[in-house]
Order: C-alpha cells, then structure tokens, then sequence
C-alpha cells in the first residue's frame, strides 16, 4: 500500500473541536466486513451488537497534563515545552518537545507559572525539536510532579485548533483511566460512560484491560510514499495474565472479542502467539499495521473517525477491508460524521 491511498477530502468543519454533550449519544457507524452492509446508530446502541460472554478489551493509560508554556531566560520568549516521559525520577530529567525549537539551546533556562516558580534547564538536543530538560525543584518527588502538573493543560491534539479549556481534563480522558503515562487519549474510548459500561455489564458482557502509553508518534506525519519504510515511535505497553486469560478464554469458545481502539489493537497485535492465542508482555512496541495484515485476535473494533494520511486510518482500513473502509469514509463525510478523537464512532465487525 502507498501512503497516497488513504488521502481523501476532509472539509475542516468536520473535525471535532469539542466533545458530544453525553459521552455515550455520539453518532455510530456500524460496518459489516463480513456482508458489505453500512449502518448509522447512535453510540450507545452499540451494546446490541455483543452478547453475553463476549469481551471487549479496553486501554486503561491515563493522559497528564503535557503541555507547558513558559518563558526563555533573559529574552523572556515565549516557549510550548510537550512533556513526553520522565527520563529520572531522582534527578527530574524529561524527554520533551520544544517550539519554536530554534531558540532552545543547551544551557537555556526555562521559566513556568506565573511566578516563575518551576525552572528547568536544557541539558541535551535528542532531535529537530526534542530537549532533555531537568527540572531545578528542591522538594520532594511528589511534590514536584504536582506543581509540574498543576502548571500543566491538557495535551488536545494540534488539529481541534483550540487552547484547552477546563471541561477537557475530564472529557480528554477515558472514564477507566487508571495507569498514568499517555500524551494522548486512546480516543475509541472517550465515548464509553459509566451508564453504558454498567449496561454491558449486566448483560454479561465481559471486559479486560490493558496499558499502551499513546505518544504522539501517531501524529508524526509520514513522509514516504512506500509504508514499509515508515518507522512508528515505540510505546510501552503492558499485557497481564488476568486479560491474556479472558481472551483466550473468548476465543476457544468462539465468542466476539473487540478491541477498543487502534492502540488495543496496536498491543494485541504485539503480544500474539502463533496460534492465534494471547500471551503477557511487558514492554515496548512499534507496530505499524497497514493493508495487508492478519488479524488473529479480534473479529470486532471500535474506532474514531481519522484523518486523511493517518496511521490510525490505516489499521482500521487493515481490519475492515481497505475498499469498505474507504467507501465508509466517503459516506462518512457526506453524512456529516464529526472527525478525530472528539468525534463520532465507528463499530466494525468481521
């Protein structure tokens, strides 16, 4: 496949910029691998299409308040520092992202809160426009990370073009958020409210979890035509006994299992045996899944709707069949779907 196959026409006022009013009354679409069929539902519908013991499998990473403003030493520019990861606790060393890059250099230091009151230094350039920095904080570990993240907003995707606003640190997280670590929500979920996980419950609907960290390699634009050359930043990722049990479980009795989400899939596709079968993991992955792949796991997803030339876009068109995919998108956009992670939904099944 070629990157140029998952351009389309995306009219701009298609891409979310806030949340539905309720989490679970975001507009489905339901398309059936299997039959071809494309169908239009509301999210919370979803429930209909499982049945009891059934599984779907959700990514329980938490997203923090990544993104920082401050100001440069001396010159007092202003500086968006993208908290990445904690390189080490003991000496508050962080892998970010800096712009404009340009004026960042080893040395600098770095000045957030309106007080100035968190200074971090540059002590190393990883990339254009990565820095490692050290925090200058004398208090203790907790303490620093709760005055890094009070400092902090909420890390919106570039796309929804908008400042974060205080109704995001909850929307742009996942009711089931639990281990923090990601920069960016593992968006399938955003539209799971505590009624409708309540109402799979009862129906005997059973679920599992698994950790991915979303970084923000899935928005790293891809610049070659041949996606066999293109490199995914690796994630870390955790897969436990308890869900490797769940779903094999599932599987020997034949029942749906649905990943929720591109990273879900991203880590079950990781953590695969040769037999089709689940097994634990604890690491990292860079998995990048494109038309063709072998899907051994899962016969059911639940995604977001994408955006043209996006990685994320191309798993889906992987799991649901690149043609139906990209038929689907098409009707997507005459319909009227809202676009990106506060956007509408999409159920495959196979």
């Amino acid at each position: 496949m070629k990157l140029s196959q998952f351009k389309f026409k995306l009219p701009d006022e298609l891409i979310a910029r806030y949340p539905s009013e309720n989490r679970d009354e975001c507009r489905l679409m339901v398309v059936d691998a299997r039959t071809g069929s494309i169908s239009h539902h509301i999210f919370k519908e979803l429930i209909n299409y499982f049945d009891e013991g059934d599984v779907m499998i959700f990514n329980d990473t938490k997203v923090f308040p990544a993104r920082l403003y401050g100001n440069k030493e001396k010159t007092g520019a202003r500086i968006e520092v993208f908290l990445l990861r904690e390189l080490n606790e003991e000496n508050k060393f962080w892998d970010v992202l800096v712009e404009p890059a340009r004026k960042i250099r080893i040395g600098n230091k770095l000045y957030f809160g309106p007080d100035d009151s968190m200074v971090a230094e540059v002590i190393d350039n990883t990339t254009s426009r990565g820095r490692t920095l050290r925090f200058l904080y004398d208090g203790p570990h907790d303490e620093f990370k709760a005055e890094l993240y009070r400092l902090g907003e909420t890390p919106l995707p570039e796309y929804i073009d908008r400042p974060a606003e205080p109704e995001d640190e909850e929307r742009y997280q996942n009711i089931y958020a639990v281990h923090e670590g990601a920069v960016m929500a593992p968006a399938a979920g955003l539209h799971f409210s505590r009624e409708l996980m309540t109402r799979l419950q009862i129906k005997g609907i059973e679920r599992g979890f698994l950790t991915l960290h979303c970084g923000r390699g899935n928005f790293r634009d891809i610049d070659v035509e041949d996606l066999t050359k293109h490199r995914m930043d690796s994630e870390e990722m955790i897969v436990g006994e308890e869900l490797v049990e769940l779903v094999n479980a599932a599987k020997d009795r034949d029942a749906r299992v649905c990943a929720v989400g591109t990273s879900v899939m991203r880590a079950i596709a990781t953590a695969v045996c040769m037999n089709g079968h689940l097994m634990t993991y604890e690491g990292w992955t860079n998995k990048f899944i494109f038309p063709p792949y072998d899907f051994t796991v899962c016969n059911a997803m639940v995604s977001n709707f994408h955006l043209p030339l996006s990685t994320m876009l191309m798993m889906v068109a992987a799991f649901g069949g690149y043609d139906l995919i990209m038929d689907a998108y098409k009707e997507a956009v005459k319909e009227q779907y809202r676009f990106g992670a506060y956007g509408d939904a999409m159920l495959i099944l196979r």
